[in-house]
């Protein structure tokens, strides 16, 4: 499965997006619209984490989806 799959069905995923990072709220996640780029970059800002550490997580997760 590749990003663009993820950005594709949004409204899927979005939920599961909700689960892992349970402070983000409907209105970020909707703005995102499933942009990788910009999801790290908002885990970043609402967590405090280091811009690598928000991308380890979101492979992480990505990571997950590939084997469901």
């Amino acid at each position: 499965m590749n990003w663009d799959r993820i950005e594709g069905n949004w409204k899927q995923f979005k939920g599961q997006v909700q689960q892992r990072w349970g402070d983000l709220t409907n209105d970020e996640l909707d703005k995102i619209e499933g942009k990788r780029e910009e999801l790290i970059g908002i885990i970043q800002n609402r967590y405090g984490i280091a811009r690598d550490e928000a991308e380890r997580q979101v492979s992480d997760w990505y990571g997950s989806m590939e084997k469901v």
